[in-house]
């Protein structure tokens, strides 16, 4: 095995790092990558010979962020099998879907168990396999029966840069959610583009507060971390908390976290009402999953004293496309997500033309990362694929220093009578309200102009906003057209499981309110 593969680089760190830190569930127990890489050999050994484990099988997993779900994810793929992690909380309908669309041939749970997903699989006649680790020196329990083999069942394998390893559906903006392939070598390209960018060494330390079946805390945190010989904390409850969070940074000496501005938005309403008596000396912060507020980026840099780095990823790019730099390689810029990272990024028209700095296109992308083409999916795969690049559905523009700003998603432009909006204007001057804790901006259909502009808005704790104080706070920080028409006053925005707020939910739920 060669680092062309996510495992080959991980064996490679297990025999260069075998007695550093992998991987902590806080207050628990510790594993070092040695141990980590030990207990991956064996499950995957179980999964071959125990479960019946053939390569390019697709293996589901749903689990909390715990050891377990870490293990049996790199166990599958060390077994040339196709990990399918799926969020818990789905409804059996849900998990009927995603494991029919998979070709799903096992589904690996907490030894809790999940009805819905177990029901899902019963109906598909899915084998359930549980996985339980009590501690640090015992071995992975699986309930499944043992052959008298195991113990070399793994080592006969050799994986392969084109074997598939991860298989995840897309958030589905405008369509049901499209199947995305990702093979060895894509993970490996993107773990290694994350770990140059960020220049993540075994001296690193971060806490997981995103969700492991989602490619963003998946690819960045975890995977990037163990790649690099770093050390990644689980939190004991097995998700994100904001109170043990901080407590958690400091045991383990963090020396940064990545996370969607939802979860930066709780991070700095608890340091406003619970702060820390002093915060850890971060090297930076990473945001990434939807677009950062520029007025949110500075709160966080001043709460925090960390260079807060804006990056821009998606599924199909196997997570990350472009990042704001480190402090000592150049500028990060609130607003722009920074430049490309280990693969060609263009901005083209619609006829397929490259565009010079500062013209607005279509953000599209190629390299190893990117995934071959969607699960089954011919339309997707040709209007996804045109003129040899990937297209991401983001319109942007590089500016002059080659900095990529985002202007939205095609679909989620607001034409208001042939006037182009971008909601991520208007949320960005929607958080500077010093009322605001969080907002969004929508386009709902309007009779006169074809679409008009609403906006959704959290007020801060202790504060109260009207309709008309946002409205006359828009008035003087957009142009008359841009400013939203409707201010629902809400203490809840609808979100996807991995913490995005999609406008397109947003503005279902706030329109089919009486």
């Amino acid at each position: 095995m060669d680092s062309d593969t996510l495992t080959g680089l991980l064996e490679n760190v297990a025999r260069k790092f075998p007695d550093r830190r992998a991987l902590s569930v806080s207050g628990k127990f510790d594993l070092t990558h040695a141990r980590l890489h030990d207990l991956i050999e064996r499950a995957a050994s179980r999964l071959v010979s125990a479960a019946g484990i053939k390569p390019g099988d697709v293996v589901a997993l749903t689990f909390p962020n715990t050891v377990e779900f870490v293990i049996m994810f790199l166990a599958v793929i060390r077994a040339r099998a196709t990990a399918a992690p799926l969020n818990a909380a789905y409804t059996a309908e849900e998990f009927e879907f995603y494991l029919s669309d998979s070709d799903s041939k096992l589904l690996l749970t907490a030894k809790e168990g999940n009805a819905p997903a177990q029901e899902a699989a019963s109906k598909l006649k899915i084998t359930h396999v549980t996985a339980t680790l009590l501690d640090a020196g015992s071995d992975l329990a699986l309930s499944v029966t043992d052959s008298d083999s195991v113990v070399d069942s793994a080592t006969e394998l050799v994986n392969h840069p084109d074997d598939g390893a991860l298989f995840l559906h897309t958030s589905g903006t405008t369509s049901r959610p499209k199947g995305v392939p990702l093979t060895q070598l894509n993970l490996v390209s993107s773990v290694k583009n994350i770990k140059a960018v960020y220049k993540l060494t075994e001296s690193d330390s971060t806490v997981i507060v995103l969700p492991l079946f989602h490619v963003h805390g998946l690819l960045a945190g975890l995977l990037s971390s163990l790649g690099a010989g770093a050390a990644v904390t689980l939190p004991a409850a097995g998700r994100f908390s904001a109170t043990t969070f901080w407590p958690d940074m400091k045991k383990y000496n963090a020396t940064w976290y990545t996370a969607v501005p939802t979860i930066h938005q709780i991070i700095l309403d608890r340091h406003a009402s619970h702060p820390e008596p002093e915060y850890p000396k971060l090297r930076f912060i990473r945001s990434c999953s939807a677009s950062l507020a520029p007025v949110i980026l500075s709160r966080l840099e001043e709460a925090f004293g960390a260079p807060v780095l804006e990056a821009y990823a998606m599924t199909e790019a196997t997570h990350l496309m472009s990042s704001n730099p480190l402090p000592e390689e150049g500028p990060h810029k609130p607003g722009s997500v920074g430049k490309p990272v280990g693969q060609e990024m263009a901005i083209l028209n619609e006829k397929g033309e490259i565009q010079e700095p500062n013209n607005k296109g279509e953000v599209c992308i190629r390299g190893p990362n990117v995934t071959k083409g969607y699960k089954n999916n011919p339309d997707a795969n040709k209007a996804g694929f045109e003129f040899g690049w990937f297209h991401t559905g983001d319109i942007g523009y590089f500016d002059s220093d080659g900095y990529l700003h985002l202007v939205g998603r095609i679909k989620e432009l607001i034409n208001r009578g042939g006037e182009k909006i971008s909601p991520i204007e208007v949320d960005a001057v929607l958080l500077t309200h010093p009322d605001v804790s969080q907002g969004v901006a929508f386009g709902v259909p309007d009779e006169k102009y074809g679409e008009e502009i609403n906006c959704a808005v959290i007020p801060r704790e202790g504060t109260t906003v009207t309709e008309e104080d946002i409205k006359a706070f828009c008035k003087k920080n957009l142009a008359a057209f841009k400013v939203p028409k409707k201010v629902f006053i809400t203490d809840n925005l609808p979100k996807t499981a991995s913490g995005k707020i999609q406008r397109r939910i947003v503005a279902q739920h706030f329109l089919e309110k009486p």
